[in-house]
């Protein structure tokens, strides 16, 4: 019997008995799609996280102060005070392959507008800052050089705030009070509104507002380093290209080192594809870990497969029998069993991948922290799940189809 007539056999056979075969496969469709779901969660959450990633800017270096030590116990990097404003400067005028330096200092405040307040990031900060970190302005201006060097009181709010403090008319030239740490606070005029990013992996970028980083030392949040220099909290440079990053990253390394005469780094540098491999690292087990989970789904569906050969090559004997007296190989009666199997698995495996991509494109509205979680169906696990319904056809079904092979013809043409 060919392959084709085989394929006929099976699709009868399953049509005799409907109610068990739809319960068989309906394991196999549960196991495929959860496993196409949860992949294609798997893979939404690492696309988020490089987009997060690469929102921050493009090939960027983070330069945190070090971490300060109580004994022998190390505290959290960027405990200890020391990079200075000055350092960033030095950094820009070195002869690195640096594009641009923006320095940081940030804090959470209090924003007041009237009767309207909003609890935000305050961040002290230069002019670069905007094309480092890739922020487009919507409305009125960026800071600028003259702001920073005249110590201006004026600020650039993210669009969160903005509507937050002036939800019915233009916050351009209006003044907000920033407060911290309970203060009275100061006046700041509102020169500027940046344009949307959303919400990332590392908070919301819309949530915060910008000040001139002399400003922020002089009249808000001075912090001072064991030198007596006031202290920056991070300082952001651009590299040229990707392949230039080891070397700013040693350069600056060793600039840093002679700056602040030490021979252990006070400091530490990140590179934006550190971050973005670490986090990839980690959807990567998480996708895994998924995976594996729904797998143990397809295990129990491969299982009711068996079960089911199982008692067909049972109520069968006498077919069996029959069809070895009139010369049909032992290996026939093993392919068209295993074929049976395998149209269990693929009807299964076909309606599991429809199940699973329904399933994946309904979570995408599901909102976690103000984001909707995202999904994404490849093809690579598509073909996965079709390679898996194989496989599962084949393993589970090998045994009753031996089993069916080995009877003996006499014996099955008698069995009652």
């Amino acid at each position: 019997m060919d392959v084709i007539g085989c394929i006929r056999v099976a699709v009868r056979a399953l049509q005799a008995n409907t109610s068990r075969a739809v319960l068989t496969i309906l394991g196999i469709v549960i196991g495929i799609g959860a496993v196409i779901a949860l992949i294609a969660v798997g893979e939404g959450v690492e696309q988020q996280v490089t987009t997060s990633v690469e929102a921050l800017g493009t090939n960027l270096l983070f330069i945190r102060p070090g971490a300060r030590r109580q004994g022998q116990v190390r505290q959290q990097v960027g405990s200890q005070p020391t990079l200075t404003y000055e350092d960033a400067l030095a950094i820009a005028e070195a002869d690195l392959p640096v594009v641009a330096v923006a320095p940081e200092l940030d804090t959470f405040g209090q924003v007041i507008a009237g009767r309207e307040n909003w609890n935000t990031r305050i961040v002290g900060t230069t002019p670069s800052y905007a094309a480092v970190r890739n922020f487009a302005i919507q409305s009125g201006s960026f800071l600028d050089r003259h702001a920073l060097d005249a110590r201006l009181r004026v600020v650039v709010l993210g669009p969160t705030v903005a509507a937050a403090l002036f939800p019915d008319r233009d916050p351009i030239d209006q003044t907000v009070k920033i407060s911290l740490f309970g203060s009275v606070g100061q006046n700041f005029r509102v020169i500027g509104v940046t344009r949307p990013k959303g919400a990332t992996g590392f908070g919301s970028e819309d949530d915060q507002v910008f000040i001139p980083l002399t400003t922020m030392q002089q009249r808000l949040f001075a912090q001072v380093t064991a030198r007596g220099a006031r202290n920056v909290s991070l300082i952001n440079v651009q590299v040229s290209a990707p392949s230039a990053v080891p070397a700013a990253t040693a350069g600056i390394g060793e600039l840093l080192r002679q700056r602040h005469h030490v021979l252990e780094d006070d400091f530490t540098i990140t590179s934006e594809a550190d971050i973005l491999r670490f986090f990839v690292q980690v959807t990567s087990v998480f996708t895994i870990v998924l995976a594996a989970i729904a797998g143990i789904s397809l295990v129990v569906g491969g299982i009711g497969i068996m079960n089911i050969m199982l008692v067909s090559v049972t109520e069968r004997t006498r077919e069996i029998g029959i069809r070895r007296a009139v010369g049909a190989r032992r290996v026939d009666i093993l392919l068209q069993f295993l074929i049976e199997s395998m149209v269990v698995s693929v009807i299964g495996g076909v309606l599991g991948i429809a199940l699973g991509v329904v399933v994946a494109r309904g979570l995408t509205r599901i909102t976690v922290n103000g984001q909707n979680l995202e999904t994404v169906i490849s093809a690579g696990a598509i073909l996965l799940a079709v390679g898996v319904c194989a496989a599962i056809g084949l393993f589970f079904g090998f045994y009753p189809a031996a089993r069916a092979a080995r009877l003996n013809p006499i014996d099955a043409l008698r069995y009652e």
